[in-house]
């Protein structure tokens, strides 16, 4: 089968993606699908769902996998399901009310005290007023409502003493405003119970009890027997599990009673896991369920399964199986809403220059420095063939359009830079709009704002982004404005990948200026873009998407000079790169440095009206004012060297996926167009029916026959 496999990416250690998965597991899933003769494509899912649905739509899975927990909100875990519903696509896994109802603990325990399940007493707390500080016995657990994986736990939040509460729920509700639940403490032991749905049948897929052993010459003295956040996390090393728990046959038969109710209760559906605590009166209380485990390597679902007979791979096959059954993914495709649409074969054009010049480190042989080499045309063939689509070149000469006409494709792929002039990147996808065909990338606007650096920063000014103050000069003897001080950096204003921009380029008196500024304008025949050099740390920024982009990890050009006071990304370091700067991707940066490096690059990829992907970069100056340089939407996308695709690599997309997500928004218009030829043909035909009956003719069908 096609197999999606949907996830989000622990790219940081920071708790908000506690609940993520590792590039490891991640390596480790795929690995194991492709193993049970799957064909599996990963989807990561850390952006805007457009692209995540565009992704779906054109790889066409027979099934998603899913293990995407979702960002933010009280029913994050629900989202994607929800949205493959939608979508007709089946998947793994609870639905999304499951998900939903199992993600609030308060809300679960509820619905359980109703069938009979034991829980400790407890409050739910959304404002501090709401406690009822002497409501419950002490000692009590402070935990956030709608988090898993430990997050917010700690050895603190057992609070023994009844004054010390009010303090702790405030703190608690500071970092999780959504709201606390505040239970009684049960001395005793974890237990974890793990769900197979179509494993040990005589049990309804309830597997044996497993349970946390904490190594105390590793995790240290600990005030309370808890799996907090810190053991999951930092101290995991110290923790192992144990197949199965040690448990009295009474407890054990309770344990998997109850678990079988639990789990018929709330609807869970393949896999999930549900964590009771056995007390030291060895009684059994119900604590909280995931229906959305963890399937990291020697989580407790493999180990309790291995006591079925299970090895690792075999766990994801019962979940699969399970899902199929479920699906009835066996049966004849029925309609488009029962079932996704398998990505046909299209013919997809492959447009490009190609690079026959090595360009030379000093810039003084770069006409062909934009094109692309060889290799780098063969990697993008063999990444889009590996979709099963059928590539045709189409190199971008003055034949393209002839050829075109001769060779008719589905859509484009295009990375054509064309010849001369500061529209010269728009004109193989004015030509495709102009015949209708769909393509990759940004529109023609857009590439010819882009390229031309000043107009480029007119337009995000007007978007209140910040951007040096600059000159364009024609002829090198333009008068100097008074905001402009030195030094000043000056580079021609309609070329990329940094032509053009040398040693040189820095300019610390009027003179030097306008001698650089001449030499420029008579080598690139295009004017000489001036503007204010800004000290401080730069940045490019990877985006995918469309109209709300997902934002890749920054990447920061760290520049190893520490002599040289004025630093410069320029024509010789993107050539030879080794020993002049080092990539750190993602950047070391503060969250609040962060969040406002990413809005600007959203608004700058709004600004200029970008599509489908784009590299945008910055400058942060000491004071940290963000000031865009300028942007790149036909970003280079040579394997192991481009910065787009460094970046894309930092965020767990390799370079077939990010062809191909690249490509797939391509695709998507493709379907919209044919649905809506579709459409049209659909009305004519109703349109000649009617025609015929006021007529007393035979309609255009019946005619044909």
């Amino acid at each position: 089968m096609r197999i999606a496999l949907t996830h989000n990416l622990r790219l940081t250690d920071s708790e908000e993606e506690a609940e993520f998965d590792t590039r490891e597991t991640v390596d480790a899933l795929a690995s194991a699908l492709e193993r049970l003769g799957h064909r599996v494509e990963r989807i990561e899912v850390s952006g805007p769902a457009s692209r995540t649905v565009a992704r779906l739509e054109a790889f066409g899975p027979d099934l998603i996998f899913n293990t995407a927990e979702g960002r933010r909100g009280r029913f994050r875990e629900a989202f994607f399901p929800a949205l493959f519903d939608e979508l007709g696509m089946p998947y793994t896994g609870s639905d999304a009310y499951a998900l939903a109802l199992t993600l609030d603990k308060q809300l679960t325990k509820l619905v359980l005290a109703q069938h009979g399940v034991t829980t400790p007493r407890w409050q739910y707390v959304e404002r501090a007023e709401q406690l009822q500080v002497n409501a419950l016995r002490y000692p009590v657990m402070v935990k956030p409502n709608f988090e898993g994986s430990s997050k917010g736990i700690t050895q603190d939040s057992v609070v023994e003493d009844p004054l010390r509460l009010h303090e702790a729920v405030a703190a608690a509700l500071a970092r999780y405003p959504a709201g606390l639940l505040v239970e009684e403490f049960i001395t005793g032991r974890d237990v974890t119970v793990p769900f197979l749905e179509k494993a040990a049948p005589d049990r309804g897929g309830v597997l044996q009890p497993v349970e946390y052993v904490v190594d105390a010459a590793l995790a240290g003295e600990r005030r309370h027997a808890i799996y907090d956040y810190e053991l999951k996390t930092k101290l995991d090393k110290a923790v192992s599990v144990r197949a199965p728990a040690k448990l009295s046959r009474a407890q054990k038969d309770r344990i998997q009673e109850q678990a079988a109710s639990v789990f018929r209760v709330l609807g869970v559906r393949d896999l999930g896991r549900i964590d009771f605590r056995v007390g030291d009166d060895g009684q059994v209380y119900f604590l909280e369920i995931n229906a959305l485990p963890s399937l990291e390597p020697g989580a407790g679902i493999y180990v309790a399964a291995a006591l079925e007979g299970l090895h690792a791979d075999g766990v994801l096959g019962a979940v699969i199986e399970s899902a199929v059954v479920r699906h009835a993914i066996a049966e004849e495709p029925r309609s488009r809403r029962g079932r996704p649409r398998r990505a046909e074969r299209l013919k997809v054009g492959f447009a490009f220059n190609v690079k026959r010049v090595t360009p030379d480190p000093s810039g003084d042989a770069d006409d062909e420095a934009e094109y692309d080499s060889p290799k780098t045309l063969q990697a993008i063939r063999e990444a889009i063939a590996s979709y099963g689509h059928e590539v045709v070149d189409l190199e971008a000469t003055s034949d393209l359009p002839i050829q075109l006409a001769s060779t008719p494709v589905d859509v484009v792929f295009n990375i054509a830079e064309g010849f001369k002039g500061r529209n010269r990147e728009s004109q193989v996808p004015a030509l495709l709009e102009l015949l209708d065909i769909p393509y990759t990338g940004s529109d023609p606007a857009a590439l010819s704002v882009s390229l031309d650096k000043a107009l480029a920063k007119r337009m995000v000014r007007t978007h209140g982004i910040l951007t040096p103050s600059y000159l364009v000069m024609h002829t090198g003897k333009e008068r100097l404005p008074k905001e402009l001080g030195f030094p000043l950096l000056v580079k021609p204003v309609a070329e990329g990948t940094s032509k053009g921009v040398t040693k040189k380029s820095v300019v610390r008196d009027e003179l030097e200026l306008r001698e650089v500024a001449r030499d420029l304008i008579g080598k690139y025949r295009q004017p000489a873009l001036v503007e204010e050099y800004i000290g401080g740390r730069e940045f490019t920024v990877g985006m995918l998407g469309e109209r709300r982009p997902r934002v890749l990890p920054p990447m920061e050009i760290v520049f190893l000079d520490r002599e040289d006071p004025t630093p410069i990304y320029s024509f010789e370091m993107k050539q030879d790169w080794n020993e002049k700067i080092r990539y750190e991707v993602p950047a070391k940066l503060e969250g609040r440095e962060l969040e406002r490096l990413e809005k600007a690059a959203r608004e700058c990829f709004a600004a200029l009206g970008c599509r489908d992907v784009a590299r945008i970069d910055f400058r942060m100056d000491p004071e940290g004012r963000i000031y865009f340089i300028e942007s790149n939407p036909l970003p280079g996308l040579a394997p192991g060297w481009s910065d787009l695709v460094l970046i894309a690599e930092a965020a767990g997309i390799d370079y077939r996926a990010l062809i191909g997500e690249i490509l797939s928004f391509a695709i998507r218009r493709y379907q919209e167009r044919e649905r809506e030829r579709e459409r049209a043909r659909r009305a004519q035909i109703a349109a000649g029916r009617e025609v015929a009956a006021g007529n007393g003719v035979p309609g255009p069908e019946k005619a044909e026959a």
